[in-house]
């Protein structure tokens, strides 16, 4: 990829990581969100902010997987942040004083372009395989991945 919008201290790898794909994924469905490029925040917080309208959309063929899961409990959602650089593994974010590796960031822009959310599951439509969520901050029609159940004895490093 072009480094042609390199902040000072980014580094980019000599490869693209996308044509070295060692697995394969499906995507179990997409989310819908009120986020366009040019319009979506940066992170949970800043979407639970901006408020709106938050769905995993969940395919027919994976919908059976949604049973157990209840309006109140929390969820992980996978996705994959389709449209971000995979090459750059030192970047320099803006609100931080100096480079970081990927690996120290939540950027979108990494190796393999997964990302999480931590959402409250605020109601779902087992039938439609609709789980409205909270917040999300990705784009509209994003691929969704995986979704997992939070478990507070699991997740929580307090724990």
């Amino acid at each position: 990829m072009a480094d042609n919008d390199a902040r000072p201290g980014e580094r980019a790898l000599s490869f693209d990581p996308g044509q070295t794909a060692q697995a394969g994924l499906a995507f179990i469905g997409h989310l819908a969100t009120p986020w366009r490029k040019g319009d979506c925040p940066k992170n949970l917080t800043e979407a639970r902010s901006r408020g709106g309208l938050f769905q995993a959309v969940v395919d027919p063929a994976y919908r059976p997987g949604l049973d157990g899961l209840l309006p109140g409990d929390g969820v992980i959602l996978l996705y994959w942040m389709a449209e971000a650089r995979r090459d750059l593994i030192v970047q320099s974010p803006a609100h931080r004083p100096a480079p970081r590796g990927v690996f120290a960031l939540r950027s979108p822009a990494r190796p393999n372009p997964v990302a999480l959310a931590c959402v409250r599951l605020l109601d779902i439509d087992h039938a439609a395989g609709i789980l409205t969520v909270d917040a999300l901050d990705a784009f509209d029609g994003t691929p969704l991945l995986d979704i997992k159940p939070w478990l507070t004895g699991v997740d929580n490093l307090n724990a």
